[in-house]
């Protein structure tokens, strides 16, 4: 292939093309200059300094240098200062102290007004007056240094003054006075009194007038009463479903038995389902009981129902009171 083809075929370029080219290569360089034409454009522009901020600034530390040199401030009386608390400060200095009288003193004993005189600030003398208040005491002259806001050179001034009448602490055995003795006498056991009731004739409200029975337990022992056609001993409340052998213990005092009269059941003319009822026979007693008079006869005495194979001694015993024979 001659060269001319070769440029003809691969070189040669539209106009809509060659815009194209152009306006991409503007692109490129535009992006790759822009960086450095506003880095010049704004080293070149002059800084803005913000004054308002430089005035508060300066205004601000003349204040700082004004407080702490001028912390006595002048009144209208040209010789007279009036002490100004910094506050950026945990504790202040006092240059000049206040010379009172000077006499000898006991700082246990001594009034307010003394301390005035001897020439201390109210305030200083109000955090004595608090602290011998709450039992504090001066057993030494070096402990009145312990005041706070009592500067050095006042404590200097008033050592020499100081005389403590004694420095030996008090006992507690000085401040108690001694208590007559009292005769303490034995405590009496309580014992709550209660009406005895019957339990064969008594209602719901007799049981709930006891110890630990509430009208649940009240209306359990009624029922259980019915169904048994009355007791015939105390003994037999404490079978009473879901009453505490404890409850028992403490209601047994007050319960007594006058008619022991129960309602009884023939066993030689009720059925099974008449016998079933009874809280001591239920079914396992009563089937037996009737099978065996159906296959031997009418019993002839009570004890024969011992004949019956379930029926032991014990059980015999529980439910004798409950049976006869007419």
């Amino acid at each position: 292939m001659k060269w001319g083809e070769f440029i003809k075929d691969y070189l040669a370029f539209t106009l809509k093309e060659r815009i194209g080219i152009l306006t991409v290569v503007s692109v490129i360089l535009f992006t790759v200059f822009l960086p450095d034409i506003l880095s010049k454009s704004t080293s070149n522009r002059p800084i803005k300094m913000d004054t308002a901020w430089m005035a508060t600034v300066k205004r601000s530390e003349i204040k700082v240098q004004d407080s702490s040199a001028d912390q006595y401030q002048k009144t209208e009386n040209e010789n007279a200062y009036v002490y100004q608390y910094d506050k950026r400060k945990s504790s202040y200095k006092v240059n000049d102290i206040i010379e009172g009288e000077l006499f000898y003193f006991d700082p246990n004993s001594i009034t307010a007004s003394e301390w005035k005189r001897l020439g201390l600030r109210d305030k200083t003398i109000k955090t004595i007056e608090n602290y011998r208040i709450k039992g504090g005491r001066f057993y030494k002259p070096e402990d009145l240094q312990r005041i706070y806001g009592l500067h050095d050179r006042e404590y200097e001034r008033l050592k020499p003054y100081i005389k403590i009448e004694s420095n030996k602490p008090k006992t507690n055995e000085e401040f108690v006075l001694p208590r007559p003795q009292e005769k303490i006498q034995p405590s009496k056991p309580y014992t709550a009194h209660y009406s005895i009731i019957d339990v064969n004739i008594a209602d719901t409200t007799a049981f709930i007038s006891l110890p630990g029975i509430g009208s649940k337990l009240a209306a359990r022992i009624i029922t259980f009463r019915e169904k048994l056609g009355g007791f015939y001993s105390v003994e037999q409340i404490r079978e009473t479903y879901g009453l505490p052998d404890s409850t028992f213990q403490k209601i047994e005092q007050w319960l007594k038995l006058d008619n022991p009269s129960v309602k009884k059941i023939n066993i030689n003319t009720a059925s099974a389902d008449e016998m079933k009822a009874h809280p001591y026979i239920k079914y396992n007693l009563a089937n037996p009981i009737v099978s065996y008079r159906n296959e031997h006869g009418s019993f002839s005495k009570i004890e024969d129902i011992k004949k019956v194979m379930v029926v032991t001694d014990e059980i015999y015993k529980k439910i004798e009171p409950y049976l006869s024979l007419q």
